[in-house]
């Protein structure tokens, strides 16, 4: 390397002769740093999606290469977040990705003590079924005076935090067909 191009490559130098002598863009880049490029640049589709942990409902978008995220990021169009996410929500990446998460409707049945995959069908079968039995099981038609009830008590729904209202609008209807009373959304804001 000559000394003509170690003064060309010193940044004081492409500030005072160039077109920036503010030094605020291709003057103060290094040969490095014009390398570098985003960690989204290079993914395939990028998805708009809403943070899994509390009930603030931050905008994240997730960006994917080859079918696997490789970046989880705030969504600055979200109106709720503004681009900004929590520790927890800017580290949900390592949640998706993590080689624990389990990806298979895990069973284990009474008295077992072995855990048995499930085929997803299998299990909401499963869950249907018992959810009608308990209904049947404990529908009341009227009370002890005569007067119609129409309701069970057998059955109830909690939802969790990261519900949006039409999750919740469509789990209460569901619930109040089934006939069911105790109806709660566990949601902080």
């Amino acid at each position: 390397m000559g000394i003509r191009t170690f003064i060309e490559g010193w940044p004081v130098y492409r500030q005072l002769t160039g077109t920036d002598p503010l030094g605020r863009g291709a003057a103060a880049q290094s040969a490095r740093s014009a390398e570098l490029t985003a960690r989204t640049e290079t993914a395939d589709s990028m998805a708009r999606s809403v943070c899994p942990y509390c009930a603030v409902g931050c905008g994240q978008r997730v960006y994917v290469k080859d079918g696997q995220v490789t970046q989880i990021e705030g969504d600055w169009d979200s109106p709720i977040s503004r681009g900004r996410l929590c520790p927890k929500g800017a580290a949900s990446k390592s949640l998706v990705n993590s080689p624990l998460r389990q990806t298979k409707v895990r069973y284990r049945r009474p008295y077992a003590t072995e855990w048995e995959d499930l085929d997803l069908d299998v299990a909401l079968d499963m869950i249907a079924d018992r959810v009608l039995a308990a209904r049947d099981e404990t529908w009341e038609d009227v009370d002890a005076e005569g007067r119609p009830l129409n309701r069970t008590l057998g059955i109830s729904s909690l939802g969790g935090a990261t519900l949006d209202n039409e999750e919740n609008y469509l789990i209460k209807k569901l619930f109040t067909a089934m006939g069911a009373l105790q109806i709660e959304n566990q949601a902080r804001i």
